[in-house]
């Protein structure tokens, strides 16, 4: 089947053209059909396998075949909902690529970034926003945003959604949309709560699911490489090296980890940059622009990339730890091999993530191959230590629960202090209890 067959209009058949395209994905070929329809969509597929495409391509074409444009003041037509700023910005890129020769606008708007310019786009009128749940909702509080108006209401990454704890804003967001509309859900996985909240907003839902045999693409080559905690950075710096890698991505466990691991790289001559969620948006575009240029040779990163990135032909991912969560194994690795590439990805193990790496393949039902690097051997009479942070991730039910709750955990903190709101004070009884510790201390200083 090509594209041609689709019916999709002739401006994006010479996108989907000059992008090198000529056949579309089994997730392409299941989703355009009904949601060109008309019908809701429950979808599901493995990363990397066109699902952006798959309903920016025929929501594109809806846009168009429901009326032109309005002259002047345009009215918000068709809406995006992701995670991440990441996410955002690839939806976004995707919606300008394909929709090149077609007369619609669309802007996009996340945290992180001044919320004026954003206002100023809005103000000129758009057919289509893509936006991540928190600003949104800034826009919607401001009257910036109105979303009565929407025919297209797409909820992306609706499972990453609910486990970064955004399911009370999602609803919030969708009660301010038209009952009469079209929806379109993606998930990587349909849970149970997938399944309650697809219950809530879909009519009549078109379920699409790309069977597979593994969780993991069978385009990607997976390798194990057992080395001591202590000698990670060592062996990283040595398989770039060794092996001319001119474009690796990276990922650790926290912020620190990332930012420490790219401070090593670069001193060992290797062009690297960390990116994470302290990092201004800013700083996180640069990083991932002169990562795709060849600008940087390697990016570290936090599993906030994990789902956002959109890199063509990405060769090599590294585990440089592996992560709590195993399906966060599965995302990881899903940044290479993507619509249809091949992909290499390597984990470094030491004895501590045994238990942790059992768990992955127990997901992924393989086992993975394990190759012990020459001078690397790791020590056999190591004995495993705590893994930190395990069972804090924040897609536990533990942490789902308190954020669901209302409880504030030491993420909702930290994410508190990136937009700016100070820490709350500590009760008067432990202010009191603590003044004998140190009778010079101020009350308020800052921790």
């Amino acid at each position: 089947m090509s594209f041609e067959s689709l019916g999709l209009r002739a401006e994006l058949h010479r996108a989907v053209s000059e992008k090198g395209y000529s056949n579309p994905t089994p997730i392409q070929r299941q989703a355009i059909p009904p949601i060109l329809e008309g019908r809701d969509i429950m979808g599901g597929a493995q990363t990397g396998t066109g699902k952006t495409a798959g309903f920016t391509l025929p929501l594109l074409h809806r846009l168009m075949s429901s009326g032109k444009p309005q002259k002047g003041r345009r009215v918000i037509r068709a809406l995006v909902l992701v995670p991440t700023r990441e996410l955002a910005a690839q939806v976004a890129e995707s919606v300008d690529t394909y929709g090149k020769y077609l007369p619609l606008k669309s802007t996009v708007i996340f945290g992180g970034v001044k919320i004026n310019p954003q206002i100023r786009k809005l103000q000129k009128g758009i057919d289509i926003l893509i936006a991540t749940p928190g600003r949104l909702l800034d826009h919607t509080s401001q009257e910036t945003v109105n979303l009565s108006k929407i025919d297209i209401f797409v909820l992306d990454e609706a499972d990453r959604m609910l486990d970064m704890g955004f399911i009370h804003d999602i609803r919030k967001i969708i009660s301010l949309l038209p009952e009469q509309k079209q929806t379109l859900l993606f998930s990587a996985t349909f849970s149970a709560d997938i399944k309650a909240l697809a219950n809530t907003l879909l009519n009549s839902p078109t379920l699409i699911e790309i069977k597979r045999r593994s969780p993991a693409s069978e385009q990607i080559s997976q390798v194990v490489h057992p080395v001591d905690k202590s000698r990670k950075r060592e062996l990283l710096s040595y398989l770039i090296g060794s092996n001319n890698w001119q474009q690796v991505l990276v990922f650790t466990r926290t912020k620190h980890g990332a930012d420490r691991l790219a401070r090593h790289l670069t001193l060992d001559g290797i062009k690297t940059t960390a990116i994470h969620g302290d990092k201004s948006q800013g700083a996180r575009t640069r990083a991932l622009a002169d990562f795709k240029s060849g600008k940087l040779r390697v990016l570290t990163a936090t599993d906030i990339a994990a789902r956002g990135l959109d890199i063509d032909q990405l060769p090599h991912v590294v585990n440089f730890e592996l992560p709590n969560v195993p399906e966060d194994y599965v995302h990881r690795i899903g940044r290479t091999g993507r619509a249809g590439n091949e992909g290499e990805a390597m984990s470094l193990v030491c004895v501590d993530e045994l238990k942790l790496l059992k768990d992955i393949e127990q997901l992924t039902k393989r086992e993975i191959p394990k190759t012990v690097i020459d001078g690397f051997e790791p020590d056999p009479t190591a004995k495993a230590q705590p893994v930190k942070g395990r069972g804090k991730q924040s897609g536990s039910k533990k942490t789902a629960s308190k954020k669901r709750s209302g409880k504030k955990t030491a993420s909702n903190w930290q994410e508190r202090r990136a937009r700016g709101k100070s820490k709350p004070k500590k009760k008067r009884g432990s202010q009191n209890k603590s003044r004998h510790k140190s009778k010079n201390k101020p009350r308020n200083t800052p921790s």
